[in-house]
C-alpha cells in the first residue's frame, strides 16, 4: 500500500509540474506575441480611434501622433478626393490616416514583405478598397504608376535618402501640378535642396523628428 500511495503522489506531482510548465510556456508565448507587434491608433475621420497593429521590426517607427495631428491639420484643405502616394509606408500610419480623412485613393510602397503582409491584413480589417499596396523599393520611382496630389516621404533616418528622392520626384511624372510633398526626417537634417519652383510651406520639429510640407510648382 505504501508503494502505491507513493506512486500516485509522484504522479500527481508530475502532472502538476506538467501543467505548470504548460502555463509558463503559454505565458512566454503570449509575451513574445505582444513583443512581435506594435499598435497605432487612427486619429480622425471615418476610422477614428480604430487600432491597427504593425510588426515590431528594427527601424520601423510610425510617425508620432503629435506629428500626424500637425501634418493633417496642414493638409486639411487639400486632402478630400486627393490621390496620395505613401513611400516607405512602414506601419501605414500616414496612408491609413489620409484615407480615413477623405483621400480618394492611396498607394503604399513598402519593400519589407512581412510589413506588406500586415498592411494587407489592415487593409482587409478596414475594408479599404481605395488602397493599393506595392511590395517594392520606395527609392525606385520608375516602378510606380499614377499621378499624385500628395506624397508622404518618411524613409529610414540617417541614410541619405531624402535628396535623391527629391531629385527623383522632380524628374518623374508622378506629381500633379501644385502637389504637396511631406518629408519626415531626423532632427539633424537642416538643409535640403529644392527645385526652383518648389516652395517650403511648413517646417516643424517634434522630439527627434523634423518634418516639412513642400508645395511643388506648376509642371
Amino acid at each position: 500500500m505504501s508503494r502505491q500511495l507513493t506512486k500516485k503522489h509522484s504522479t500527481r506531482k508530475n502532472n502538476g509540474s506538467t501543467k505548470q510548465s504548460t502555463n509558463q510556456s503559454a505565458k512566454q508565448s503570449s509575451k513574445q506575441s505582444v513583443k512581435q507587434f506594435g499598435e497605432l491608433r487612427i486619429i480622425a475621420g471615418r476610422w477614428r480611434s480604430r487600432k491597427l497593429t504593425f510588426p515590431s521590426i528594427a527601424g520601423l517607427r510610425p510617425s508620432p501622433s503629435r506629428v500626424r495631428e500637425t501634418l493633417f491639420s496642414w493638409l486639411t484643405p487639400m486632402l478630400t478626393n486627393s490621390h496620395c502616394l505613401d513611400l516607405f509606408a512602414g506601419s501605414g500610419a500616414l496612408g491609413f490616416e489620409a484615407l480615413s480623412r477623405g483621400a480618394n485613393a492611396v498607394t503604399m510602397v513598402e519593400q519589407n514583405k512581412h510589413i506588406c503582409h500586415q498592411l494587407l491584413k489592415n487593409k482587409d480589417i478596414l475594408n479599404a478598397k481605395q488602397l493599393s499596396i506595392l511590395n517594392q523599393d520606395g527609392c525606385n520611382l520608375s516602378l510606380i504608376e499614377g499621378h499624385f496630389d500628395i506624397v508622404f516621404c518618411d524613409p529610414p533616418f540617417n541614410q541619405g535618402f531624402i535628396q535623391p528622392l527629391i531629385d527623383g520626384l522632380e524628374q518623374s511624372d508622378l506629381l500633379n501640378s501644385s502637389a504637396m510633398l511631406y518629408l519626415e526626417t531626423e532632427k539633424s537634417l537642416l538643409n535640403i535642396d529644392l527645385p526652383d519652383k518648389w516652395t517650403l510651406l511648413k517646417e516643424k520639429v517634434t522630439g527627434d523628428v523634423r518634418y516639412r510640407l513642400i508645395e511643388v510648382g506648376e509642371r
